[in-house]
């Protein structure tokens, strides 16, 4: 398996040291050249490996047929499973690497500057699911809004939290956004009022993207979680929340939250991920049985989140760790079909806002200003109590480990005045 346990291994590719993208990488995404439509490709330092060029020469890449490698999403190529996609992930390994000169002679035939590209979704989402599982995040939450000595609800140590979002509004790095408008009651002893979104933020959180899962009715084990997951990615789950404040009582997000969300467009594949793998925090109380799991599946990935004025030097406002998650992906995976609900190739689960336990590691702007009480003080000499119109909110998420930098890119999202 091709990842960060083998240190030693490198590509005729150049590959700068700190790039995100080196052989123990190969993250999968799609993307598009002048004159040419959308399709699937592979990231190589600065470079992406387009597949069908690939076959085109006539070079073996396993089951994948021509009409999947030019695909517009990756959907078709995930049809195939696991243990598909992984093979084909290591033939990848081995056509790049340096020792290997196979491919070599024909870069120019089969390699694309990333600067060149245009990066889309990598898949068509059918569904998307957000959880609640960070208990810092929970904990400061429930801390500002309730007693802060029952800050956690009496059900979230007993389940993954979450809820079914809106997968439409999904859109990939560099996309903007629009400032949502919506219903709020700034005065709770006055009527509702109408209009743009005053107290937006972002949700630092990671996603993962499902293969198929089994017939509907049957449920997904924490020891089969995995075989059902492709790889993932950065998830920044956009909140407005004076509209969410009004309207979450009695059932939950909604129009607070389906105006938007953005991604970073590589999926980095779980084998990749495999040599950053901790142990989790101790569930207390003991949870249920079939939310019992075998080995570590929390993460070491270091994340970041950057706020950049449209003029000006941006300040990076949060670093966190995916390890802080209380609830894991195999967890949430065996929760979400456990009453027998079905998942597809594509879907997308994400973990919930990733706060780490102390300030500097809080995951969104109504835990960094404390619900605007602490401002965040920019280079500029302004302020930030939530995000402003044309600011740019910049996510990056890496791991690191013998020297070997397995990163995901950034998700980079400006914000726009409300239409």
């Amino acid at each position: 398996m091709i990842n960060a346990d083998h240190p030693e291994l490198s590509s005729w590719v150049e590959v700068q040291p700190q790039s995100d993208f080196p052989i123990q990488n190969l993250p999968f995404g799609i993307f598009s050249v002048a004159g040419k439509l959308p399709r699937p490709g592979v990231a190589i330092g600065e470079f992406i490996l387009d597949l069908s060029a690939v076959h085109d020469l006539g070079i073996d890449l396993g089951s994948f047929k021509k009409e999947e490698l030019l695909a517009p999403v990756l959907n078709p190529m995930m049809a195939h499973g696991k243990k598909a996609m992984a093979m084909l992930r290591e033939r990848i390994a081995y056509l790049l690497d340096a020792k290997n000169d196979e491919l070599k002679g024909l870069s120019e035939k089969v390699l694309v500057k990333q600067s060149h590209a245009k990066m889309h979704l990598p898949v068509h989402i059918g569904d998307y699911t957000d959880f609640y599982s960070s208990i810092d995040h929970a904990t400061n939450v429930g801390m500002m809004f309730r007693d802060p000595a029952n800050a956690l609800l009496p059900n979230w140590k007993h389940l993954p939290v979450g809820y079914h979002g809106r997968s439409s509004s999904i859109l990939v790095s560099g996309e903007p956004i629009y400032r949502p408008k919506g219903q709020t009651r700034p005065d709770p002893e006055q009527n509702p009022v109408y209009g743009p979104c005053r107290l937006l933020d972002f949700e630092l959180e990671m996603g993962f993207i499902t293969f198929d899962g089994k017939p509907l009715g049957q449920s997904i084990s924490t020891a089969e979680a995995e075989e059902h997951i492709f790889g993932m990615l950065i998830f920044n789950d956009w909140s407005a929340r004076d509209i969410q404040k009004w309207e979450y009582i009695p059932l939950g997000p909604f129009l607070a939250k389906n105006f938007a969300s953005s991604i970073s467009p590589w999926i980095v594949t779980l084998e990749a991920l495999k040599p950053f793998k901790v142990k989790g925090e101790k569930q207390e109380p003991a949870v249920l049985p079939y939310l019992r799991f075998e080995g570590n599946h929390n993460i070491d990935i270091d994340l970041e989140v950057e706020i950049l004025p449209e003029q000006g030097e941006g300040k990076v406002v949060s670093h966190s760790n995916y390890k802080y998650m209380y609830w894991n992906m195999v967890q949430q995976l065996a929760h979400h079909t456990v009453n027998g609900c079905n998942i597809r190739p594509g879907d997308l689960l994400a973990s919930g806002t990733i706060s780490g336990p102390d300030t500097g590691s809080y995951g969104s702007m109504l835990e960094i200003s404390w619900q605007g009480t602490k401002p965040v003080q920019m280079p500029d000499g302004s302020e930030r109590k939530f995000i402003q119109d044309h600011d740019t909110v910049i996510m990056r998420a890496k791991a690191e480990k013998n020297g070997v930098r397995i990163g995901f890119g950034e998700v980079r999202s400006k914000v726009l005045p409300a239409l």
